[in-house]
């Protein structure tokens, strides 16, 4: 699949899109990474960001997913795939949302079936192996919901007057000894980087390293609110800004987006191990 070319300009975004209902993998739409990690100073050599300063996974959740059985009856599923963050590309999220789709009237022997295909299909369009989990039906009551962790930013009294990014008004005490802490915020808002149109996440960020400004972070994270650009980028961005300015020792970012489309996309970077993944619990507003 040649994604060189890909911008999402190109993809089915804000445009009037034909459904499709049966199985057509060829309507999943990659994009490159590395042109938006040029922009944030990662080094970029044949088409691909080389000596990144994190790893992680883009963790993303499929609510309407649906095909038929061999008899034609109607199954559901909630399907969550796991795509890491040195992967070549992302997925733009209509065209995610368009291939579930074509699934609706293909029949399939089975859940084992669907998640074949799965596989094969996002693995390609990722440019890395991913992996999913498919949630039957008999187990959505077992689902639970789960609050990011952390000290709350949001509890600050704070003016603000900048909804850009600025990065240099992050800070941290190098005077002070390290600290290991966690922050959360819930007022991160970002824009669609095609349509405009609105993303509403919660963010936690984990750090070993001098005492970071608290207030400048979070005026830091509201500055996004008129920002355009795709969930992961956002969240890239927010990492090496936090490395540059803040300098941790340790340091990693995740956030959760609220919903679209029947998808939520949930970013982690991270330069530490804890030998586990966050939780891929959803929040209240997901």
């Amino acid at each position: 699949m040649s994604t060189s070319n890909n911008s999402p300009e190109q993809s089915q975004l804000g445009k009037t899109s034909a459904y499709q209902t049966q199985y057509d993998p060829s309507l999943i739409f990659p994009i490159p990474r590395a042109e938006k990690r040029a922009e944030i100073g990662l080094k970029i050599v044949d088409g691909k960001a080389i000596n990144l300063p994190f790893f992680g996974m883009d963790l993303w959740n499929a609510y309407e997913v649906s095909w038929l059985n061999m008899r034609g009856k109607p199954q559901v599923a909630i399907v969550s795939v796991f795509a890491p963050a040195d992967s070549p590309n992302i997925v733009e999220s209509k065209s995610f949302k368009l291939y579930l789709n074509s699934f609706n009237q293909t029949k399939l022997a089975g859940a084992e079936a669907l998640l074949s295909l799965l596989q094969t299909d996002l693995s390609n369009g990722f440019g890395a192996p991913v992996q999913i989990t498919i949630t039957p039906q008999e187990h959505f009551g077992k689902a639970a919901f789960r609050e990011l962790d952390g000290l709350l930013l949001d509890r600050l009294d704070i003016e603000v007057d900048q909804y850009s990014p600025m990065p240099t008004i992050l800070s941290a005490d190098h005077s002070q000894s390290a600290v290991e802490e966690t922050l959360v915020s819930h007022l991160l808002k970002s824009n669609c980087l095609v349509t405009g149109q609105p993303d509403w996440a919660s963010v936690q960020i984990t750090y070993v390293g001098a005492p970071i400004d608290q207030e400048a972070l979070l005026r830091y994270l509201i500055g996004f609110r008129n920002h355009n650009e795709f969930h992961e980028q956002c969240v890239e961005r927010i990492f090496c800004d936090l490395m540059q300015y803040c300098r941790p020792q340790k340091l990693s970012v995740y956030a959760r987006y609220t919903r679209r489309g029947g998808l939520d996309i949930n970013p982690w970077r991270t330069n530490f191990s804890t030998g586990k993944m966050p939780s891929n619990l959803r929040s209240a507003r997901q």
